[in-house]
């Protein structure tokens, strides 16, 4: 757990602010899609290669501590580069490709060690609950950054950056000394198990996790057309100051993290796929809010709406994976799961970053039209697809009504 919370704090101190610092270096709109789009494409791509990298080195344990030291030496790199001035914006977002390709190729591995720890039917609430604190941590470093950045403006914004991203790195550094003595659970070699990724999409029709897949990647595909651009929306075109701007991002980050293990609750009982059943709809209209009004006070509840609902698809989706297969196969499906939805990703902010200046606008902004398009997608893929993927446990059936009730407080399905 401890890994986790210092782990988050550099995630707090570096996920919301890579835009803004691009953006703070003169970055076009057509950059920042890039900045969002390399990171997603080349993680996915070596993501098939995660498990080789683990079957290589012979522990998960080893894997994932030697792929954070790589994180800690691209964000120390960084960091040089800003305090002697370096402005070139694409040396950044390259370095941004390196640290999330890091995080990559140790992200199966912890994520498989992890579920070890806790058993497959009751990783819904022990998950969302810690989710929930290792969360928080970040939205604590998320609003200190923010804050930092906010007053540190006169003195030198891009000096103020680098001090923030040196912060991240001695976090990392710390979660790494937490990874030390955490003990593996070894897992017995198992060629039956392997298969490649090939003949995982050939199995496309009659494999219900590749169905699962397909689903997934869609939506992230269609969340992703709009979702890079929303912080060039509020800081150039809606102008709000570094506070603002933390605030908003805030509130969405903070519902999913009091949410996840509400959710993950209710999906111990009811099954995961019930929960995404319930959400996935509802992400469709995440993006439409924006179009009704553009008052901070009134996109922090749009964002709160938009935390609730996306805490039961992350949760779930995630969780899905580990009822639907064995955990001889965890690692290798986590791995192309996620390479499916890298590059569902990286194809959606590139798409949306190449149309985004040529689309009309509504209500004097481009980016609402893309806010459009992207909710509309998302709401054929929440409504069409999910009735095409099976339930791989018994559980309680409820219905949507129900499970909304339940998950507010209001009626208990128990």
């Amino acid at each position: 757990m401890g890994e986790g919370i210092f782990s988050a704090v550099m995630t707090g101190f570096t996920q919301d602010y890579l835009v803004p610092f691009i953006l703070a270096l003169g970055a076009s709109v057509r950059q920042v899609g890039f900045l969002s789009a390399f990171p997603s494409l080349f993680s996915a791509l070596v993501q098939i290669k995660s498990t080789e990298l683990a079957d290589l080195i012979g522990s998960r344990k080893k894997t994932v501590i030697f792929n954070a030291v790589l994180q800690s030496l691209f964000l120390g790199l960084a960091v040089v580069m800003i305090f002697l001035r370096v402005a070139d914006i694409w040396v950044y977002i390259g370095l941004a490709v390196l640290f999330a390709v890091a995080g990559a190729l140790l992200a199966p591995s912890y994520a498989a060690m992890l579920i070890d720890f806790v058993g497959v039917g009751k990783q819904g609430e022990y998950i969302g609950w810690r989710n929930k604190v290792v969360g928080f941590v970040a939205i604590a470093g998320s609003l200190l950054a923010g804050l930092f950045l906010y007053y540190s403006k006169p003195a030198g914004l891009l000096k103020a950056f680098g001090f923030l991203f040196l912060a991240a790195l001695l976090f990392r550094i710390v979660s790494l000394l937490f990874l030390l003595p955490i003990e593996e659970q070894s897992l017995p070699q198992d060629k039956d198990s392997y298969f490649s990724l090939s003949q995982f999409f050939g199995r496309l029709k009659e494999s219900n996790f590749a169905k699962f897949v397909v689903f997934s990647s869609l939506m992230q595909f269609t969340a992703n057309l709009a979702s890079p651009f929303f912080s060039v929306h509020m800081l150039r075109d809606l102008g709000f100051d570094y506070i603002t701007y933390t605030v908003v991002t805030v509130a969405s980050t903070a519902t999913i993290y009091i949410m996840m293990q509400r959710w993950g609750r209710h999906a111990d009982i009811t099954g995961n796929l019930t929960v995404l059943k319930f959400v996935s709809p509802l992400i469709g209209v995440v993006p439409l809010l924006w179009l009704l009004d553009r008052h901070p006070v009134y996109l922090i509840f749009a964002q709160v709406f938009s935390g609730f609902v996306w805490a039961g698809y992350t949760l779930c989706s995630g969780n899905f994976i580990y009822d639907a297969v064995t955990p001889q196969k965890r690692t290798r499906c986590i791995a192309y799961f996620n390479f499916c939805n890298g590059i569902a990703i990286c194809l959606g902010a590139f798409c949306g970053g190449l149309v985004l200046s040529h689309l009309p606008k509504i209500f004097g902004y481009q980016f609402l039209t893309l806010c459009l398009i992207s909710g509309i997608l998302r709401l054929l893929v929440g409504v069409f697809f999910p009735p095409f993927i099976k339930e791989v446990r018994l559980v309680k059936d409820v219905k949507g009504k129900e499970l909304f009730l339940s998950v507010m407080g209001l009626k208990s399905i128990r």
